[in-house]
């Protein structure tokens, strides 16, 4: 059974932006794109780069040192799928956001 984690205000993610959180000492980005969030594992698997602060566009984040791009949707590789980063399921409900994890 998953369990629902408070982690952030929604007023923090502003529409197109992001916001890292640390959750079970794993960081975790929260990306709001057109008012829907989405939450994948922060790091990219390359070398190690914070995805929070790569560029959006078309469902992808791009790693901003070499540009591997991630589907926010799923967190797989948009150019190997069989390749996936953590992604998580966000509820946005009474002003605040949560993460929800696998037990």
């Amino acid at each position: 059974m998953a369990e629902r984690v408070t982690v952030v205000k929604g007023a923090d993610i502003p529409e197109g932006g992001s916001v890292v959180v640390n959750v079970r000492k794993k960081d975790v980005a929260i990306f709001r794109v057109n008012g829907v969030l989405h939450a994948i594992d922060d790091m990219c698997p390359h070398m190690g780069a914070s995805l929070s602060g790569g560029f959006v566009e078309d469902g992808c984040v791009s790693c901003p040192w070499h540009y591997w791009r991630f589907r926010l949707s799923d967190g797989a590789w948009a150019d190997n799928p069989k390749v996936k980063l953590g992604a998580y399921p966000v509820h946005e409900a009474d002003g605040v956001v949560q993460l929800e994890l696998p037990d």
